[in-house]
């Protein structure tokens, strides 16, 4: 864990899980794509949440993951620990192990296999909160809870200080959730493979959650937007669609393909169960998209 909790902001990968054609996680790849996300410019990182098939994971394995990555990062970048679960009892453990490995801040979406009411949803954040004992973030995607619980979690929960916003239509849940807040909220982040990013950024949005794969690119969004030039900031952006679009349309196969293309991982298997692969066409596709996206790679 690091020292003292500066605010977070800028992009924040999620970490994807290597798996092997065996099943299991590939150790050696998930330190690699670590190291990859912070000599590419990441802000921080963020493992296991869903881009990251936390769901199917073993408890064993997402403290593993996450020992990895807080071993690899060795205090140069923040990084954000998914605990979510189905319940409260059982994220409450995950936040405790998630403590244990030495992240600097925790994130959860809300139960997700059978959702909670507003009070029970609260009280799940609380107990998590308080079990992580550091800053914290809320993750929204589809669970319909609306900008006033949230932000009544921010301003009287200890430990949350930090959204991640991804219920459609995102740039308007951002909006909603900042108005009035004030500094009972430490930041708002967009997810969603940064397909809003622009439009997230002009509602004030503080950071972003994407996946790995083009970690560079996301970067260099980031950079040209906080220096003031919008304008780059949209031609670098529109460079990131075509993928966007892809990954939208396959998932995250398209991630790990081109993790491998770019030698990061040595697999694209998934633990998913049911998850469909790139056929020729997908793979013909991801190759045109790389001729505009290529030039824009910093590692």
């Amino acid at each position: 864990m690091m020292g003292s909790h500066e605010p977070f902001r800028g992009i924040f990968p999620v970490v994807i899980t290597p798996i092997g054609d065996d099943g299991e996680v590939i150790e050696a790849d998930l330190e690699r794509q670590v190291e990859f996300c912070v000599e590419a410019g990441a802000h921080g990182l963020v493992y296991p949440v869903l881009g990251s098939e936390f769901q199917f994971l073993t408890d064993t394995e997402r403290r593993r993951g996450m020992e990895i990555a807080v071993k690899t990062v060795n205090r140069r970048i923040p990084v954000v620990g998914g605990v979510a679960a189905p319940s409260r009892q059982v994220a409450v453990e995950c936040a405790k192990t998630a403590a244990g490995t030495g992240v600097d801040a925790v994130i959860a979406l809300p139960p997700y296999i059978s959702s909670g009411t507003r009070d029970e949803n609260r009280a799940y954040y609380e107990a998590v909160a308080a079990a992580a004992g550091r800053p914290m973030f809320i993750q929204h995607t589809t669970a319909g809870m609306d900008a006033s619980f949230m932000q009544d979690l921010l301003r009287n929960v200890e430990h949350i200080r930090y959204l991640k916003e991804e219920m459609p239509p995102s740039a308007h849940q951002i909006s909603a959730v900042l108005a009035g807040i004030g500094d009972d909220c430490d930041g708002v982040f967009g997810g969603g493979h940064g397909r809003w990013m622009l439009s997230e950024l002009h509602r004030g949005a503080h950071g972003f959650m994407p996946a790995t794969e083009a970690v560079d690119v996301h970067v260099q969004v980031w950079d040209a937007w906080q220096r003031g030039d919008e304008a780059e900031a949209r031609r670098i952006y529109r460079s990131l669609l075509p993928l966007i679009n892809l990954i939208l349309l396959m998932g995250l196969p398209v991630c790990k393909t081109l993790l491998m293309r770019r030698g990061i991982i040595t697999s694209a298997a998934m633990r998913t169960p049911g998850t469909g692969k790139l056929d020729a066409g997908d793979e013909r596709e991801l190759d045109m998209i790389l001729e505009d996206l290529r030039p824009l790679f910093r590692v």
